[in-house]
């Protein structure tokens, strides 16, 4: 496994950014470590990060390096700021940017395939957020997704003004909407039982919305789990075995 730090500039912000890439690398004798074997074009998780945090908080947060390294797949955990992942209406276009101009990128850049059942998003809070919205906009792009403790709708209080996906905001029913448009991807949502920045009740509600409408959907919440899910949800049993098999 290599992990690079990668500074180059974005011609969809205007400047120039930072992002973490995790690639497979076939080794042998690192102790404690198996390495992937597989050649490319690899699978590709886009890790999405929070409001309060970077594209480094991966490493220090979670064990992601050690999770990945016996797997034929790269992680790209890209650096977005404050943005929510949107376009904004007077100022940068994450959403394009992290849609459109990182994955072309990428490619270009590392062996990874443009298939859409080797590419999948993940993400923890606003990352969670982002994760609906890339879906929900480009649902033809993901095999799969792992939102952590991130909501479809988010109401920040007094901290942010309430978010809701911009592509179903407009519907009557905007878990209904996602659901029927996400219904043919697979999702496993995770989320704290004791979240007091993102209420649990949104994973909740996405899941049956997701159940009625006849997707593939599981559902984990950890009981005594705050705003922090991020380390029991890569470490949950299973998980990866189930993003491998995904194959829409």
């Amino acid at each position: 496994m290599a992990l690079l730090h990668v500074d180059f500039f974005s011609e969809t912000l205007g400047l120039s950014c930072n992002m973490d890439v995790i690639l497979p690398q076939p080794t042998t004798r690192q102790i404690g470590m198996d390495g992937a074997k597989a050649a490319g074009p690899y699978k590709t998780l886009y890790l999405l990060h929070g409001l309060s945090d970077d594209h480094t908080i991966w490493q220090r947060r979670t064990s992601i390096e050690r999770y990945v390294s016996t797997l034929p797949l790269a992680v790209v955990m890209p650096a977005v700021n404050r943005s929510f992942y949107c376009d904004q209406d007077r100022g940068l276009r994450y959403f394009t940017f992290v849609a459109d101009e990182l994955p072309a990128l990428c490619q270009s850049w590392f062996p990874l395939s443009a298939a859409r059942e080797d590419n999948f998003a993940a993400g923890l809070s606003m990352g969670g957020y982002g994760t609906w919205e890339l879906a929900l906009q480009q649902p033809q792009r993901f095999a799969a997704l792992v939102p952590i403790c991130g909501g479809l709708t988010v109401d920040w209080t007094d901290r942010r003004p309430s978010m809701v996906a911009h592509s179903v905001v407009s519907a009557p029913d905007p878990f209904a909407e996602a659901a029927r448009r996400l219904k043919d991807v697979p999702v496993w949502i995770f989320h704290g039982g004791k979240d007091d920045v993102v209420p649990p009740a949104q994973s909740r509600r996405m899941d049956a919305a997701l159940k009625q409408a006849g997707g593939d959907v599981r559902y984990t919440e950890f009981p005594d789990a705050n705003h922090n899910s991020w380390d029991p949800a890569y470490a949950t049993p299973g998980l990866w075995t189930w993003l491998f098999q995904q194959h829409r």
